[in-house]
Formats: C-alpha cells, structure tokens, sequence
C-alpha cells in the first residue's frame, strides 16, 4: 500500500523489451535498503524490484513490468531520461498523508488543457467513461501516483489544482496538454458506489 505522496522523482536510465518490459530507473533513495522483491510505486504503479545498485550515475534499481501492466498503463510511453514519480512501499507507523493508494491503475486519464494561475497550475483532465462516476469533487485521486483532491467535475471532465511545491518535488511541473496519466480512483469512492448500486438493484 502507498499514500500518493511522493519522495523521489527518479529517472529512466534503461529499458528492454523482452516479452515484458525491464527497465533501470535512476533513484536518490538509498538502495542499501531496498531489498529484493520490494514494492515501489512508480508513476502510480506499484511495481517489484528485481535489483539494485548503485555505479558512478547514482543509485538504480530494476523493475520487470508485465505485457498486461504496459497495456493498462502509460509505462508503454516510457523512454530513457523519463521524470518518474516514486514512493516506497507504506510501513506501519508511517504518516498517511495522502490517501490509501494500492498501485493497481484503473486506467488512463487524459489532459486537456493546462492554465497558470498565479503561482499554482491548473490542469483539466478527462476520466474513461467507466470511471467517471467515481470521481467528484473534493474526493480523493491518485494521478501518476500522486494524491490529489478534485476541484470540480462536469461530465467525464475533473480539474485539479498544482501548488509550487507539488510541482517542484514531482513530475507534475511538467505536464502537457494530451498527457496520458495513471488514473487510480479512490477507494472508498468504489465501494460507496457499490454499495448504492446493491442498495437500489
């Protein structure tokens, strides 16, 4: 499990495509403590190290991502030199600042439009019809493995509000117009609307 607040923003060093997809991203974490086999949440997806390591660049560790996961996912986009937002698995006892993210996306989420206002940046995204319901405002996203709140919501379309620090710690600072993002909704969202849909079926 991961709470969306990001703590590193690492780097696409290397990948390969070998059926699946296996990719060396750069990290300031220390990775005398990463172990084998732990979970990092990378843009939003919770994937396994394999390895780790560090050489004259800095430390690294390696991840193998499924067909299935690039499928599902923006990782497909990846490409050497790629910003990526990183979180370590949650610990008992950790701050739960953000909300609880299980990095498992539902789908991808598109940006429309990106506007400055003031010193904060907002951005306007579009939800894959299925998953539209779940997001309202006020509630809880995860995009690209950041927690963020809603704004507001019309239709399939949701706004979301950049503070300088957010920006600054991740890879949001450099969004884009037709940016596709990891979209993971909230939790509890699902199961308040399926226990909706089972109160009124």
């Amino acid at each position: 499990m991961f709470t969306g607040i990001v703590t590193d923003m690492g780097a696409i060093r290397a990948l390969e495509r070998r059926g699946d997809l296996w990719v060396r991203i750069g990290t300031s974490y220390d990775v005398d403590s990463i172990a084998t086999g732990a979970s990092i949440a990378c843009d939003g997806v919770c994937l396994t190290v394999v390895e780790a390591g560090r050489d004259a660049a800095g430390g690294w560790f390696d991840v193998d991502v499924s067909a299935e996961t690039v499928s599902k996912t923006n990782l497909g986009d990846w490409a050497p030199g790629r910003a990526v937002n990183l979180e370590r698995a949650l610990r008992v006892g950790d701050e739960l600042g953000g909300h609880i993210v299980s990095g498992h996306v539902d789908g991808l989420a598109e940006v429309i439009s990106v506007a400055e206002e003031g010193d904060s940046t907002r951005v306007l995204l579009r939800a894959p019809e299925a998953l539209a319901r779940f997001v309202a405002p006020k509630g809880s996203v995860a995009l690209n493995g950041t927690s963020l709140t809603v704004n507001e919501v019309s239709g399939g379309d949701f706004g979301i509000n950049f503070i300088p620090h957010t920006k600054a710690v991740t890879t949001w600072g450099r969004v884009a117009p037709g940016d596709l993002v990891n979209l993971e909704i909230d939790t509890l969202a699902r199961y308040v609307a399926r226990l909706v849909e089972a109160g009124t079926g």
